[in-house]
């Protein structure tokens, strides 16, 4: 069974008097350990499709299955249950919290998980901050981190909660090229060690380049595509 099936899904917003088609009928399946990469130009879908898999955001047609389990019409409290224990999010703006340290952001969706104690929670943390490298910096908040080192805490964060899929937007939009490089083998070593599926939102050629597999997406509609398609 396939981690992640989207079919025939639809999406508008709502643009001033206009509606906009963000998603025209969107299908896919992504297979548990996958690489995946969809890119496309500003403005695709990209982003809206990642939300409605993350169940972020909900389809106005068609169905979402995350890990064999219909999300379409699901209750929030389902919802959020799902996200807090199934799914991982990475961030181009990292989105950590300024006023914890980076074992603390690391820890904080832990405190969804009522069954882990606290020295369970912290112990997780600071092993899942030792796995991207950043074990002596636990204690550091962000604003005293460098960008290369405050996407490495974002990955640690999701990791934490040992979800099946991690979904990445544009997570090397910030970083010089040499440090994107390194938080993508950084991902891609992950991937590998454990089995855990990623899906990336990108314009990046170097996250199409080492992606195990490439969608293309414009105009809301989504298709396989070459490297050179995709960066075109």
């Amino acid at each position: 069974m396939a981690l992640v099936k989207v079919e025939n899904v639809r999406k508008r917003y709502a643009l001033g008097a206009a509606s906009v088609l963000a998603l025209n009928g969107v299908s896919t399946e992504v297979e548990e350990g996958a690489f995946l990469a969809i890119a496309g130009p500003s403005g695709s879908g990209k982003s809206t499709l990642l939300n409605i898999i993350g169940c972020i955001d909900t389809a106005d047609e068609g169905s979402v299955m995350i890990d064999g389990v219909d999300v379409s019409g699901q209750d929030p409290d389902a919802l959020a249950d799902l996200r807090a224990r199934r799914i991982g999010f990475i961030f181009q703006t990292f989105n950590l919290l300024p006023v914890l340290s980076a074992l603390e952001n690391v820890e904080f969706p832990l405190l969804h998980l009522r069954e882990l104690s606290r020295a369970e929670r912290r112990e997780r943390a600071m092993h899942y901050l030792e796995v991207v490298g950043l074990g002596d910096r636990a204690g550091n908040r962000p604003n005293q981190l460098s960008g290369g080192q405050r996407q490495r805490v974002a990955i640690a964060r999701p990791l934490a909660t040992r979800p099946r899929l991690v979904l990445a937007d544009e997570p090397t939009a910030n970083l010089d090229r040499a440090t994107g490089r390194e938080i993508l083998d950084l991902m891609q070593g992950i991937n590998r060690d454990t089995g855990t599926t990623f899906i990336f939102s990108t314009h990046d050629s170097q996250v199409m380049a080492i992606a195990d597999r490439l969608l293309h997406m414009v105009d809301g509609r989504l298709a396989e595509a070459s490297a050179t398609q995709a960066a075109s």
